[in-house]
């Protein structure tokens, strides 16, 4: 069994999991406030759960498919999205005291980080659309980066390509 580069040349990083309580809102904040496409959703309602894909389309991936398999095949595909788990009921259980975003203790899960090519610009957008912040672009130590929460308080880091690099070189 070979264990180098060459046999995992053709793995991606395809999705990372959060937990929501409710998907109109969790959907809407990640298509209308961050700009990402809802790739597909996949209902289980014998289980009791939904998962939503939600990514950034690039020119050349051209429209979605409309074909189911070739759509799943597509949602698989990609790199870097995001599976947003709805367990049914949550978004209307008063006593659901919601996810544990892993920032507070005990501490696990950190976040997500969208580059963005000006995060002050993003950011000025973010506050319009009345976005929660942890973290300003300017507050703290670390200049030029941004945190801010998504409906279920999950981080989500603001950076910019460049101003990291600026950032981390100091």
């Amino acid at each position: 069994m070979s264990t180098g580069v060459e046999s995992t040349r053709d793995f991606i990083m395809s999705q990372t999991m959060l937990r929501i309580r409710d998907p109109e809102k969790s959907v809407a904040f990640y298509r209308d406030v961050l700009g990402m496409t809802l790739l597909n959703k996949f209902d289980f309602p014998e289980m009791k759960f939904a998962l939503y894909f939600v990514g950034y389309l690039r020119p050349e991936d051209g429209e979605l498919p409309t074909d189911p398999a070739k759509r799943a095949e597509f949602t698989f595909s990609q790199r870097g999205a995001i599976e947003l788990t709805h367990n049914y009921g949550t978004e209307s259980d008063p006593a659901f005291a919601g996810y544990h975003n892993g920032n507070s203790d005990p501490r696990g899960f950190g976040h997500i980080g969208i580059t963005v090519p000006d995060v002050y610009a993003a950011s000025e957008r973010f506050e319009k659309l009345g976005v929660e912040f942890v973290k300003r672009p300017d507050d703290g130590k670390m200049k030029g980066l941004a945190f801010i929460k998504d409906p279920d308080g999950y981080w989500i880091e603001i950076l910019s390509a460049t101003g990291l690099r600026k950032i981390v070189s100091g």
